[in-house]
């Protein structure tokens, strides 16, 4: 007998990616089969632990942790990540490794340092490879945070579709963690989705225009962008093992087979506690929109997908001193107009306006942290101060590396 599906906001599927790297120096160290076997007792690919599951991703030097199924409030779920990280770390101390956070790797070479996932469901990680070419930054060197919010109908799924086409925008001003890549400084606070939004370009729908389009149901979605989808990569998917949902690249997919949505567009934070408390700002300002009272055509359902595009490309580059003009994305956030607000501006704004019911007091601090002194890229970049010397370089990631083990936010 199935479930039935949680309704708006009745739960919370949170995915953490983190890099394994060697503790001495920082580089990569593929062993993200060696962790899950030791745990497991043998090698597999997603192994249960307690309230979280592990598992592999694409490239060996990477391991995911995720909530069990949706969990019911956000507020337990920092120890139980963190709790899982120090597991993790304790088996790799003795190795000479550790869990790097952070969205990308700023010196990886990708095409020298890549080791794609070789074991169970290696099929399709072979496919990918085969089709788009996987020792690239846009897929062996990237690290994100999905959060999975759930719909129990057309009329909610409709209702958090066009919430979160908004909100995607702004993600860059609030979690942007990768401003280095190659040791060089990208001039982006949020290289992980430039690269992203490219590394499927030979199949250029598949991504979009990384915002997704104004669609409200799940037959209009299965039609308009699934169904093209699944067209324009079959010639190149003779096994036909990519034709799931999955393949949808978007900034936010539907997963229909769990009444979900999925966003995509969040870097992974330097700890649990920080990447949950963006967690936290994003549930709270969907809240905020899905809440609001509407008079007339309501602006949030059909917002111009090429004006979202637009302010994520600024976002992306300068992430909370993005500036954000245009009034009438302003007043479908429910905010009265200032021509001159910035990306960071209208998540204070934002903030303010969240009563305890919809930002719990746990977040206060480290919202305020990420407010006051910027996205993660920011505060790395401070800390830096440009000197991008591999020295230097080498010394934020392992004070990064402390902080995930610590549970501690970056405070530059």
């Amino acid at each position: 007998m199935s479930r039935k599906p949680l309704g708006l906001f009745g739960g919370f599927g949170i995915e953490l990616e983190y890099m394994i790297v060697r503790g001495r120096d920082c580089s990569v160290f593929p062993v993200s089969d060696r962790v899950l076997s030791r745990f497991n007792g043998s090698l597999s690919s997603e192994i249960r632990r307690g309230a979280l599951d592990w598992s592999n991703e694409l490239v060996l030097h990477v391991i995911e942790l995720k909530t069990h199924g949706p969990a019911p409030r956000l507020e337990s779920l920092p120890s139980l990540f963190q709790t899982d990280v120090s597991a993790i770390n304790a088996f790799l101390e003795p190795q000479g490794g550790r869990l790097l956070p952070t969205a990308m790797h700023p010196w990886m070479d990708p095409s020298r340092e890549t080791r794609l996932w070789p074991h169970e469901y290696n099929e399709v990680y072979e496919a990918y490879n085969r089709i788009f070419g996987c020792s690239g930054h846009g897929w062996a060197n990237l690290q994100s945070m999905h959060l999975n919010l759930p719909f129990a109908d057309d009329r909610e799924f409709g209702r958090l579709h066009a919430a979160i086409r908004l909100i995607l925008p702004l993600l860059p001003a609030l979690a942007a963690s990768s401003p280095v890549v190659e040791g060089r400084p990208t001039g982006l606070l949020d290289s992980r989705i430039e690269f992203y939004r490219k590394n499927q370009a030979r199949v250029p729908s598949l991504t979009g225009s990384v915002i997704p389009e104004p669609v409200h149901t799940e037959a209009d979605y299965r039609r308009e962008i699934l169904a093209r989808l699944y067209r324009d990569i079959a010639p190149l998917d003779e096994a036909r093992c990519l034709q799931h949902e999955w393949l949808n690249s978007r900034g936010a997919i539907a997963r229909f087979e769990r009444h979900a949505i999925e966003i995509r567009l969040i870097d992974v934070q330097e700890c649990p506690l920080a990447d949950l408390t963006v967690a936290a700002a994003v549930v709270g300002a969907l809240r905020l929109l899905d809440s609001a009272e509407v008079t007339g055509p309501d602006p949030r359902r059909f917002f111009p997908t090429d004006a979202l595009s637009d302010l994520l490309t600024r976002t992306i580059r300068d992430g909370e001193y993005a500036p954000v003009p245009d009034r009438s994305y302003q007043k479908a956030l429910g905010l009265r107009p200032d021509a001159s607000a910035t990306a960071g501006a209208i998540w204070r704004r934002l903030a303010e306006r969240m009563s305890g019911d919809l930002l719990d007091p746990v977040w206060h601090a480290p919202l305020k942290t990420i407010l006051d002194r910027g996205p993660l890229a920011r505060r790395m970049l401070r800390v830096l101060n440009d000197d991008f010397s591999r020295s230097a370089v080498m010394a934020l990631c392992n004070r990064l590396a402390d902080c995930l083990s610590e549970g501690r936010l970056l405070d530059a």
